[in-house]
């Protein structure tokens, strides 16, 4: 799945501490709807350099990452320390982990490197705890629909669609598979995996990103780009 990711990922994380949609949107936004996580254990799947893991740390989490790229686990490693706990797991794969193993699962920006959601759903699901959280940061489908009629595209919004990318860092070069989906897809998965929506959201950034990017200021101070989920695990059957 990511496993492309391993070429980059000094880049990627480089890029990261800059980056408008990581650094000053998606970070501080998933430190937001995390809350107060003191004693809580949770798992980040796709954690790849660890900047919220890092975060949730700070804030008392017990923390566990996976990430299918070792190379982007590498640079987490080095930002968390040597006894992390960061482990090689494919998320085509089945988790790791024993039933009703964490609080709260967190999923950034990785569920679009998936065709079918539907078995990774179900597996976060076995291992939080009933009533556990699933907090989930994708691409707004809107966002990328647009993107694509801009750019001469004809692609419609329903359905679920392949989109392949080439990503250039420094001198490396890979190309990155994405499986773009519409809004409806994306809550049914939620429900069919036995998930309650407590929370959609399209949150504004962080306030220090109007002074280091000044052009994104507007009247709502928002733009579209991702779109945020607080997920509640209803009890096993």
């Amino acid at each position: 799945m990511t496993r492309a990711y391993d070429s980059i990922a000094e880049g990627y994380t480089s890029m990261n501490e800059t980056s408008l949609l990581n650094e000053y949107y998606n970070r501080p936004a998933l430190a937001e709807f995390a809350g107060d996580v003191s004693g809580r254990r949770v798992l980040d799947v796709g954690c790849g350099s660890g900047p919220i893991l890092a975060d949730l740390r700070d804030h008392g989490a017990i923390v566990t990452g996976i990430d299918s790229s070792a190379g982007m686990l590498e640079q987490a490693r080095g930002r968390l320390g040597s006894a992390a706990d960061l482990r090689v797991v494919d998320l085509a794969d089945p988790l790791p982990f024993k039933d009703d193993t964490f609080d709260d699962v967190v999923a950034s920006q990785v569920l679009h490197y998936l065709k079918d959601w539907g078995p990774t759903l179900a597996e976060i699901h076995r291992v939080l705890k009933p009533g556990g959280r699933l907090i989930v940061s994708e691409e707004h489908p809107s966002a990328i629909f647009l993107t694509d009629r801009l750019s001469g595209g004809d692609r419609e919004y329903f359905g679920v669609h392949e989109r392949t990318e080439q990503w250039t860092l420094g001198d490396q070069t890979t190309e990155l598979t994405f499986w773009d989906r519409p809004l409806h897809a994306m809550t049914d998965s939620f429900a069919a995996a036995g998930f309650r929506i407590s929370v959609i959201a399209e949150p504004a950034p962080a306030a220090e990103a109007f002074d280091r990017f000044p052009d994104i200021r507007n009247a709502s101070g928002r733009f579209l780009a991702f779109l945020f989920f607080v997920l509640v695990a209803e009890q096993h059957v």
